[in-house]
């Protein structure tokens, strides 16, 4: 049972930065979006400062900026806890073998899992080069677009799919998908379970391209996934073959470390 707070008392030692930020995080989600003046006279801040925290907001995915400019609740917003209690011991797991494989490509790497219709990013470990995917931890995408997303989908049957995206349910989630689009889906699909592998060609973000594979977990179902991102002008690296030995390479061991871990959905 949680205890119940005696008194909504300022910290004697607050910090004014964190409460900023937090404060703009309150407006995004009880006003459903702002301008950057009404946020800056809202805190009490110069437009240059409100300006500074957005951008990290943006950043994170709690906040994005529509047509007219105005700043809005970004996905990791309204994401719920994960009810997933084995994803810090997968992050600690694979990390050394994610490293690894950043290293061996220079580029960045993102581990990842699924909820629902939306993946969400456990870790980056990033390339060395001067032009790189940033961290993207945190982060909550759409999985039909990013390609560890795709990776994780296309392992899963038809049945499946239709209760995610095609249920009740679904059209009470807001994530129903129409004729046409869960065909396009569909197909999306099957080219990457032909592959072996998922493309994201500027799919969830301008000048980013990544190549996504699926993880499995002890029991041979799929568990998570992970994706090499690249910036649109090394994009082509993605289908070099030296490339895709690495990743698949990569795969192979870190479905053995989960096999040998005895990880599972359910752990």
């Amino acid at each position: 049972m949680t205890k119940q707070k005696d008194v909504y008392q300022r910290p004697r030692y607050a910090l004014s930065s964190v409460d900023h930020v937090l404060r703009l995080i309150q407006i995004l989600r009880d006003t459903g979006g702002a301008r950057l003046s009404d946020i800056a006279r809202e805190l009490d801040i110069s437009p240059s400062a409100a300006h500074r925290l957005l951008t990290m907001l943006v950043y994170r995915d709690f906040a994005v900026q529509d047509e007219s400019r105005a700043y809005t609740p970004g996905p990791s917003m309204g994401a719920p806890p994960s009810p997933s209690p084995w994803t810090r011991k997968l992050k600690s797991l694979l990390s050394s073998h994610l490293e690894l494989l950043a290293g061996r490509l220079d580029e960045s790497v993102s581990l990842m899992f699924r909820t629902g219709v939306r993946t969400r990013v456990l870790t980056t470990l990033e390339g060395r080069q001067p032009l790189r995917v940033g961290d993207r931890t945190g982060l909550v995408q759409d999985a039909r677009l990013t390609a560890g997303g795709k990776a994780i989908l296309a392992e899963h049957d038809q049945a499946f799919l239709e209760r995610l995206y095609r249920s009740n349910s679904a059209k009470l989630a807001g994530g129903y998908l129409n004729d046409a689009e869960f065909g396009g889906l569909v197909r999306t699909l099957e080219e990457t379970k032909r592959l072996g592998y998922a493309l994201n060609e500027e799919a969830t973000e301008v000048g980013l391209h990544a190549l996504g594979m699926a993880l499995h977990s002890a029991d041979g179902g799929v568990l998570a996934s992970f994706a090499v991102l690249v910036p649109a002008s090394r994009a082509d690296v993605l289908r070099d073959p030296r490339t895709l030995a690495l990743v698949t390479e990569a795969q192979t061991e870190m479905d053995q470390a989960i096999r040998a871990a005895g990880l599972r959905l359910q752990a």
